[in-house]
């Protein structure tokens, strides 16, 4: 009977150990969100349209995404270490960079910011903020590929907006494919 008792605290405390690690992620990204937010919002009013020239650092905050019917609003970094995604979107390197003309890609994870795009639509509108102003986008397509396939992320004629995350949503573990959402800059928006 001891053993048998022993193996149940020892379970107790391993699930505590696990339900406070994933609380204490939970909370050190959107205590980060929430900063990030209250920073970018005055920093993107009091900005020139002129963005200043340069690839920004590891980190650091590069705009804020948002998709109004989904409720989405997330703050968008550059980067996409574990380390990135855990607090934020994170703008993919050798991509546009969120303001700039060409394809703009940014990934999150699927169980944390953009688990809200499992109900995306074509024509859902897609709005990318940064210090120069507000790029309108429009949702074209979605498609799922697998992780080797990053023509997704290659240039593209028209300014572009790509979301990346993994798929399928109710996975356990590292998901085998990648839920890709295409949109296309609003004509007239910018």
């Amino acid at each position: 009977m001891k053993p048998l008792r022993c193996a149940q605290c020892g379970l107790a405390l391993l699930g505590i150990a696990l339900l406070a690690y994933c609380l204490a992620v939970y909370t050190s990204a959107r205590i980060f969100q929430a900063r990030a937010t209250r920073r970018f919002a005055p920093y993107s009013k009091a900005r020139s349209l002129s963005a200043a020239p340069g690839e920004p650092r590891e980190g650091a905050v590069v705009g804020r995404l948002e998709i109004p019917r989904l409720r989405l609003a997330v703050v968008v970094i550059e980067g996409v270490t574990d380390t990135d995604l855990r607090r934020a979107a994170g703008h993919i390197p050798g991509t546009a960079l969120p303001g700039e003309p060409g394809n703009v890609a940014i990934a999150a994870h699927r169980d944390t910011f953009f688990r809200p795009l499992r109900r995306i639509r074509p024509n859902d509108a897609i709005l990318l903020s940064t210090g120069a102003g507000t790029s309108r986008y429009r949702v074209v397509s979605t498609q799922v590929v697998p992780p080797s396939d990053v023509s997704v992320l290659y240039p593209t004629p028209r300014d572009s907006l790509t979301l990346v995350t993994c798929f399928p949503f109710g996975y356990i573990g590292s998901a085998p494919k990648r839920f890709i959402v295409r949109a296309q800059r609003a004509e007239g928006a910018s």
